[in-house]
C-alpha cells in the first residue's frame, strides 16, 4: 500500500462499511436503529455545514438522525432542558452539541449535562477519565480518526517520538493520550514551548492541531517523518489550508495527510462509530 498520501476518504469509506454492517445487525437481531441528535445554537456557517454533512452520513449508513436548530438568543436553561429531554429519549443513543456555542452559554456546563452514555463526542469528564485510564468508552472523534488512519496504513507507532502541536481538550490532549497508549514517546507543544523547531525536528510522528495556516514549515520536519495535519484554515483566496505547508513537506515526509481530504472525513465517521457503539453497549 502506498503510504505517502494518507487518504482520509478511503479510510472513512472502509470504516463506514463496517458501521453499516453493525447497524444492519442491530436492526435484524434487536429491531433497534442507532439514533443521533445534533443540537445547533445560532447561525455559525461552518457548524451548519458540519451538521448537514452529518445528517447525510447518518442516512448513508442507516442511522436515524434528528436536528435541533435553536436561535442565537437561546438561554442556558432552555438548552439544558432540551438536553435533558434527549438524555431521556430512548430512540436517541448519541447527542452532539455543536461548538462553538454563543458567548452567553457556558460550554462546559452544557457538555457536562449530556449523559455520559450518550456522549458520542467523548467530551464528558467521565469519558475523559475512562480514556485517561486506558479503558475508553467514547473517544473524541478526531483523535480516534487519526489513530484509525495510522492503523489502516499500517504505520508503526510503538517506540516512535510523537509530537502533538496543540493542547485542546478536543484534539491535542486526547491525541497525545492515544499515542501514549500505543507506546509512543509523546511530547505536547503549545504557544509557550521553547525551541519548538528543534522539538518538531526530532519527531517521527507530528500531529498539528493549532489552527494556523502553514505554520509547520519544511525546515521543522525531519526526513521520513509521518505528518498528520488536523488544521482547517480558510485563506484569503477562499481555499482551505492545513496547519502544515503540505506542498513543501510532502516530498520529505514518509506519510502525510492532505487538507482537505485527510483527517476531516474521519471526524464524522468516528461520530457514527460512537453512536452505534452506544446502542450496542445499551443492549449488551
Amino acid at each position: 500500500m502506498d503510504k505517502k498520501i494518507i487518504d482520509g476518504k478511503l479510510v472513512s469509506a472502509s470504516i463506514r462499511e463496517t458501521i453499516k454492517e453493525r447497524t444492519k445487525v442491530l436492526k435484524e437481531k434487536h429491531s433497534k436503529v442507532p439514533g443521533l441528535a445534533a443540537v445547533l445554537v445560532g447561525e455559525d456557517p461552518a457548524s451548519q455545514i458540519y451538521v448537514r454533512n452529518k445528517r447525510k452520513s447518518c442516512e448513508d449508513v442507516g442511522i436515524y438522525s434528528e436536528e435541533h436548530k435553536l436561535p442565537e438568543s437561546t438561554t442556558e436553561d432552555e438548552l439544558l432542558e432540551l438536553i435533558k429531554k434527549l438524555n431521556n429519549d430512548d430512540k436517541i443513543n448519541g447527542i452532539l452539541v455543536q461548538l462553538p456555542l454563543p458567548n452567553h452559554i457556558n460550554d462546559s456546563m452544557i457538555l457536562n449535562s449530556v449523559a455520559p452514555e450518550k456522549d458520542v463526542d467523548g467530551f464528558h469528564p467521565v469519558n475523559a477519565g475512562f480514556l485517561f485510564e486506558g479503558k475508553p468508552k467514547f473517544i473524541p472523534c478526531t483523535p480516534h480518526g487519526i489513530i484509525k488512519m495510522l492503523e489502516f496504513y499500517e504505520i508503526d507507532i510503538e517506540g516512535k517520538n510523537a509530537v502533538v502541536l496543540g493542547r485542546s481538550n478536543i484534539v491535542g490532549k486526547p491525541a497525545a493520550i492515544l499515542l501514549l497508549q500505543k507506546n509512543a514517546t509523546v511530547t505536547i507543544c503549545h504557544s509557550r514551548t521553547k525551541n519548538l523547531s528543534d522539538v518538531l525536528k526530532n519527531a517521527d510522528i507530528i500531529v498539528a492541531a493549532i489552527g494556523r495556516a502553514h505554520f509547520v514549515k519544511k525546515e521543522m520536519v525531519k526526513e521520513g517523518a509521518v505528518v498528520i495535519d488536523v488544521g482547517i484554515n480558510r485563506l484569503e483566496t477562499g481555499k482551505l489550508a492545513g496547519d502544515v505547508d503540505f506542498e513543501k513537506i510532502k516530498d520529505i515526509a514518509s506519510s502525510i495527510t492532505p487538507v482537505p481530504g485527510g483527517v476531516g472525513p474521519m471526524t464524522i465517521t468516528m461520530l457514527l462509530w460512537n453512536t452505534v457503539t452506544s446502542l450496542e453497549e445499551s443492549i449488551s
